[in-house]
């Protein structure tokens, strides 16, 4: 299905085929009367993700939410739901200190306010079945595309990452606290008016806090062209952690697990990505911020959660 088609089913008569305003998914930006708005992909659960969200604005947190229409909005077309939302004009984050403050409170506010339970049935974070095979296959790749760009990847990554498969049970059985999230909590995924807005809330998920939290410090600046081409310094990352625990606590069992977890979302999150896009690793900005990730993995002690 064409874009065209996209937005023919929302009633936004175009003639000619959009263009996305995102490289790595449709994402079309149209006028509705007055109103600039953005046509997306949602997932399976969007009318459980539309809840969620509209809980998350009633509570003061800017967060976009379906345009009223004529038609229903979310809708399924064909096998993949989309949504409508306000195109939210604003200033992209640029890496300065009270940026980083301020996402790190958002965060924060937003896992306070979830519900103790799944109660509004968002997908649930099942991946603990990692195994020994897919490292090997992911850092074959890894090794190749990483070479071909003239980079040499430290043998221990893989260590870590094998380290990594054999602890997911302990991370399972743990007694980590989970929340509602609305997850993928990064930088290209907020505009600043000059507060965060969050404008890309579909890849909401019931999850341990302390994954969202350690996805936030590993890809934070992923794919962002006006972000430093890096993870978070330790001193960004005391910033970010301060905005965030105005908020919520950390517990001791969270604590305990924090490296674990850290390594976890690396395996689940970081590696793919690298095994997965030859192409980023002849970009220099993901390609640097590949290598940082790399160094945070192999060594992260100082990234703390105190």
């Amino acid at each position: 299905m064409n874009g065209t088609e996209i937005l023919n089913f929302f009633g936004f008569e175009v003639k000619e085929e959009p263009t996305s305003i995102y490289p790595y998914s449709p994402v079309y930006r149209v006028k509705y009367g007055d109103q600039d708005v953005v046509v997306k992909r949602t997932q399976s659960r969007a009318e459980s993700v539309m809840s969620y969200i509209n809980m998350l604005k009633d509570k003061g947190i800017n967060v976009v939410t379906p345009v009223k229409l004529q038609v229903e909005n979310p809708q399924k077309i064909e096998d993949t739901n989309f949504v409508v939302y306000p195109f939210i004009e604003g200033q992209k984050y640029s890496g300065k200190d009270n940026e980083i403050y301020e996402a790190g409170k958002m965060l924060g506010q937003i896992h306070s306010y979830s519900p103790v339970s799944n109660s509004y049935n968002l997908l649930d974070y099942d991946v603990y079945d990692f195994n020994e095979e897919e490292v090997e296959k992911s850092m074959e790749a890894i090794i190749q595309h990483a070479t071909k760009a003239g980079i040499e990847i430290d043998a221990a990554l893989r260590t870590k990452l094998l380290e990594s498969v054999a602890n997911q049970q302990i991370l399972y059985r743990a007694n980590l606290p989970h929340i509602a999230t609305p997850h993928d909590f990064k930088a290209n995924n907020l505009i600043l008016i000059p507060e965060p807005f969050l404008i890309d809330p579909d890849n909401a998920t019931w999850i341990p806090k302390l994954f969202d939290l350690a996805l936030a410090l590993l890809l934070f600046h992923n794919e962002h062209e006006e972000a430093p081409d890096r993870v978070f310094t330790i001193d960004e990352w005391d910033l970010f952690l301060a905005g965030y625990k105005e908020y919520i606590d950390i517990t001791d069992e969270e604590k305990r697990c924090w490296e674990m977890a850290k390594q976890h979302v690396f395996l689940d999150e970081v590696m793919w990505l690298m095994a997965e896009y030859e192409e980023d690793w002849q970009k220099s900005s993901q390609q640097n911020l590949f290598k940082s990730l790399i160094q945070i993995v192999l060594d992260s002690a100082d990234y703390k959660l105190v």
